[in-house]
């Protein structure tokens, strides 16, 4: 099933408490992008700037991301990010946040993109998530993410998104400043009524929460030794997700769940490294011994 992602293809910048990295490769269409390559090809949409180096797209490109989506406009630059994490690298705010090229960005879908049955909206601006998917001719499945940035600001625009998409997935304090439920199953039973039939809520280290109309179950979280850093994590739980998914002839409750553990594993490589370098060197067998070794699903 072919998979396309619309989102930020970004530089980032990233203050811990004992480590500054500066300008380092993200976004989440690129952490995405990297994570769901171990299962297809992903189809990238997204726009730079005149900064961004033919090489970060070359490491794209070589694992199979279809970059033809990935607009270079001339004049501008990329959007960038800062982020400063707490002691325990569980916390984190916005420091700063610039859109320069995405500001004016009016996104055009490739033709070739427009047959896409499989389409993750990853975090971006609403107006641009919406765009997109007027373009798209008859998706099978739409899951959508989203932070605090837009929940405050692009709230308006943000419910119409919510209103057309299957699935969402959102950090647990997002989710609460959303609905404001401080319990998380009530949070995720709010956010159903408007619009998803599945939400996805990110625990960090707890793992996940799934919720349907149905059923609620969760998923522990991968146990590391090391956590270098966070950055990016969510947006390679989505990629496993959503590659693990277009593998499948249909959605089943068991795909679904095994989904969730596909996206787990994913999101404990990208915790390895910085930007999307530990993601990029795995293969399938390290994929494969982490999901044998990983805390079973259970039922909430």
């Amino acid at each position: 099933m072919s998979l396309l992602v619309v989102g930020s293809v970004a530089f980032d910048t990233i203050e811990m408490p004992s480590l500054l990295r500066q300008q380092q490769p993200g976004g989440s269409a690129l952490y995405f992008s990297a994570a769901a390559s171990y299962f297809c090809a992903v189809r990238l949409m997204a726009a730079v700037g005149d900064d961004w180096p033919a090489e970060n797209t070359a490491q794209l490109e070589q694992l199979g991301v279809d970059t033809r989506g990935l607009e270079r406009i001339e004049g501008q630059q990329t959007f960038a990010w800062r982020g400063r994490y707490a002691e325990d690298l569980e916390q984190r705010e916005t420091v700063d946040l610039q859109l320069n090229v995405l500001e004016q960005y009016q996104p055009r879908l490739p033709a070739c993109y427009r047959d896409s049955r499989l389409v993750f909206l990853a975090n971006g601006l609403p107006r641009i998530q919406l765009a997109v998917l007027d373009q798209i001719d008859s998706p099978e499945l739409v899951i959508a993410d989203t932070v605090d940035d837009w929940i405050r600001s692009e709230r308006e625009d943000l419910m119409r998104v919510l209103a057309r998409i299957d699935g969402l997935m959102i950090n647990q304090s997002e989710a609460v400043l959303l609905t404001g439920q401080q319990d998380l199953p009530a949070a995720g039973r709010a956010l159903l009524e408007l619009g998803p039939r599945l939400v996805v809520i990110k625990c960090g280290e707890r793992g996940s929460l799934a919720i349907s109309r149905d059923e609620v179950y969760s998923q522990p979280a991968y146990p590391l030794a090391q956590l270098l850093d966070p950055t990016g994590a969510g947006d390679s739980f989505a990629g496993g997700m959503l590659g693990y998914l277009s593998q499948q002839p249909q959605l089943s409750e068991a795909s679904w769940r095994q989904a969730l553990a596909v996206g787990t594993v994913m999101a404990s490589f990208c915790l390895e490294g910085f930007s999307i370098d530990r993601l990029a060197s795995i293969d399938a067998g390290e994929i494969e011994t982490r999901l044998a070794d990983l805390p079973r699903v259970s039922d909430d």
